[in-house]
């Protein structure tokens, strides 16, 4: 798996996000990380005093391409379209093979602790989406936009972990609850 051409740091990195997401954080030793990665454990050490430590920053690397993956780019315009988007790429995201959830919702439901690194970032991660989602409803003209914006990343949590745990698609159903969610917010 490991590439001459990247850093020992870059296959870490590369290896526990991919192993963390796939098997969960409790469940996937360090051994197993430096194995995938082709690193020493001696060489991780180096790197990152502690498994922890490693945890947040593979998080806080892959965050957010994660983020970027969902949002459209500047050619989608009018607000409610926008935030549709989103919901259109959550659905074909949750198609896909090898989609186990949200890994910002694993990763802080597979550490129960809510002061730990890595789910601070969770956290920070999932605020930063419900932020954009106000910004957008705002420029929509939500009637209430902070409101508007938490109950579409309920929508969008449970839309991602609903799949996890029937194994099914979407089937457009959260585009569809988006839409009623911003019809009943009055965003055009």
């Amino acid at each position: 798996m490991a590439t001459a051409t990247t850093t020992p740091r870059d296959r870490l990195l590369t290896a526990a996000a991919a192993l963390f997401y796939r098997d969960g954080v409790t469940a996937t030793g360090v051994e197993r990380i430096c194995a995938t990665a082709g690193v020493s454990k001696r060489s991780m050490y180096q790197l990152f005093p502690t498994k922890d430590a490693l945890v947040a920053a593979a998080l806080a690397e892959d965050g957010p391409a994660v983020h970027a993956a969902f949002l459209p780019d500047d050619t989608v315009t009018e607000p409610r379209e926008r935030i549709l988007h989103v919901f259109r790429a959550l659905e074909d995201t949750v198609a896909q093979p090898g989609f186990f959830g949200c890994r910002f919702v694993n990763t802080a439901s597979d550490l129960r602790d809510p002061t730990h690194p890595a789910a601070v970032l969770a956290r920070e991660f999932k605020q930063e989406l419900t932020d954009w989602f106000a910004a957008e409803a705002r420029t929509g003209g939500a009637t209430d936009p902070d409101l508007l914006a938490r109950q579409l990343t309920v929508v969008f949590d449970g839309s991602g972990a609903r799949t996890v745990v029937h194994g099914t698609t979407l089937d457009g159903l959260s585009v569809t609850t988006a839409a009623a969610l911003l019809d009943g917010a009055g965003v055009k």
